[in-house]
């Protein structure tokens, strides 16, 4: 039997993807983080599924249950929200599986941060303006960030930032990025992205903190800064530019 690590995504229930429905359709057990999966989803599982809301357990007790379903022969949903491949802590439980020989799989999910980018109608890469992302968070009440992954030194890039895990700090993210970006770089905050109660804020570095304080923002949500947030004036991309050299169709001639 299998353990699967499904990417619930970032909460409008509808934007899971298609195999993880139908995954997570055929499993006879659940586990789910309640505090950030829409409950919709659970529609999915089979209607005699078992059932676990993993908020109060810790790594020990949520490896048993994957265990346990995986030896009573039984096919395991591991529902995460976002995509498993960011901020989801699936590691440790995939090294735990592996001690265990409990086979696993991924399917991923529609990530916090696209759905964000979507809520600001924003491409994140824009020609000439930023072509690099860097997703991060910071050490605060978590685990240390790993030395030259602080802001300060992440900031020197200029890159589009993407914060997890800050909207509670975002007096100090402001402070160690502006240095490097400027109190006039474009900055923005969604808040339960992708939910009925989602909500995007918009600004500069130099003012967001002051409008996630005033919306009493302090969770589940994403940060992000860079100039490509407020880019208007850039040249189109190559790869649609009336300039690019097409290929040719083949221009072979018939021998004989």
């Amino acid at each position: 039997m299998t353990v699967y690590f499904i990417g619930a995504g970032p909460g409008a229930a509808d934007l899971i993807t298609v195999r993880g429905a139908r995954t997570l359709a055929r499993c006879r057990v659940c586990l789910y983080a309640g505090s950030l999966v829409p409950r919709e989803l659970l529609a999915e599982c089979p209607p005699d599924a078992r059932l676990v809301d993993t908020a109060r357990l810790d790594l020990d007790r949520i490896t048993a249950e994957l265990v346990a379903a995986h030896e009573a022969g039984e096919d395991v949903a591991r529902l995460h929200s976002g995509d498993p491949s960011v901020f989801s802590a699936v590691a440790e439980q995939m090294r735990r599986l592996d001690a265990a020989g409990v086979p696993y799989e991924v399917v991923p999910g529609v990530p916090a941060f696209a759905a964000a980018a979507a809520a600001l109608g924003r491409e994140l890469t824009v020609p000439t303006v930023g072509q690099t992302v860097i997703l991060t968070r910071i050490a605060q009440q978590a685990t240390p960030m790993p030395d030259g992954e602080d802001l300060a030194t992440l900031g020197r890039s200029r890159a589009l930032l993407v914060l997890h895990l800050a909207a509670r700090y975002v007096d100090r993210v402001v402070a160690e990025l502006l240095p490097h970006y400027g109190a006039d770089c474009p900055a923005a905050v969604v808040a339960m992205a992708s939910r009925p109660d989602e909500l995007v804020l918009r600004g500069t570095l130099g003012e967001i903190a002051e409008q996630v304080k005033a919306a009493g923002v302090v969770r589940t949500a994403v940060i992000m800064v860079g100039r490509t947030l407020g880019a208007e004036q850039f040249r189109d991309s190559h790869l649609y530019s009336s300039e690019r050299e097409r290929p040719h169709e083949s221009c072979g001639t018939d021998a004989g």
